[in-house]
């Protein structure tokens, strides 16, 4: 279904924006990102993870360092780097650009009967099911 199509990738277009932003507020492990991620209902699977932590790696925007874990093999923890500061910084500003267009693009449209404000991206599938 073209909406489904369109809401998948409405969200990873800002996958990246939101892991930087997570990972600018300090050190942080992988599935710590992925609780993040859940928490704000950006449902991410380490497959989709790990290769965009690598592509941020390789572009300069994160780095990592190996720290021993109490339950088991040592665990690798990203943090941002100045470039990925910058970067994250322009994203900001392109967000506040988007949310203005769509703001604005969409104020006013007549609301089917019975239908919702929409209230943002994060929605997931199980909650739009529940309604």
């Amino acid at each position: 279904m073209i909406v489904d199509n369109t809401q998948t990738q409405m969200r990873k277009g800002i996958l990246e924006y939101c892991i930087l932003s997570i990972i600018s507020r300090g050190e942080i492990y992988a599935s710590d990102i992925i609780g993040e991620l859940k928490k704000a209902q950006l449902l991410v699977v380490e497959g989709t993870l790990y290769p965009l932590l690598t592509r941020l790696k390789n572009n300069g925007l994160l780095s990592y360092v190996w720290k021993e874990s109490t339950s088991g093999p040592p665990r690798k923890y990203y943090q941002i780097t100045p470039a990925g500061t910058d970067v994250l910084n322009k994203l900001d500003t392109t967000w506040e650009e988007l949310v203005f267009a769509v703001q604005t693009s969409t104020a006013g449209r007549p609301q089917e009967a019975g239908g919702e404000e929409p209230d943002g991206l994060a929605r997931s599938d199980e909650e739009e099911g529940s309604n």
